[in-house]
């Protein structure tokens, strides 16, 4: 099975990556935050509610603490 995942890429130089590179990496980074959040949620109050409302609370619960932390890593390290 051929292996269509993206080689490695290694830094010959200590040239830092472009700003197009890191802003998509951060992006990638926060969506899938965010799209975590949501899926808790979602499942949260549509499914585990039937079995067991304090594990709805506690999957809610970290999904409050999820969007701040999307946002800090959506601007690490920005350059101002």
């Amino acid at each position: 099975m051929e292996d269509r995942r993206r080689p490695e890429r290694f830094s010959i130089s200590e040239v830092p990556r472009s700003r197009a590179e890191r802003l998509r990496r951060r992006q990638r980074w926060y969506f899938a935050l965010m799209g975590t959040c949501i899926a808790l949620i979602l499942l949260a109050w549509n499914v585990v509610r039937f079995w067991s409302t304090p594990a709805a609370v506690a999957m809610s619960v970290v999904a409050a603490v999820i969007p701040p932390i999307a946002v800090i890593v959506a601007n690490w390290g920005e350059d101002h």
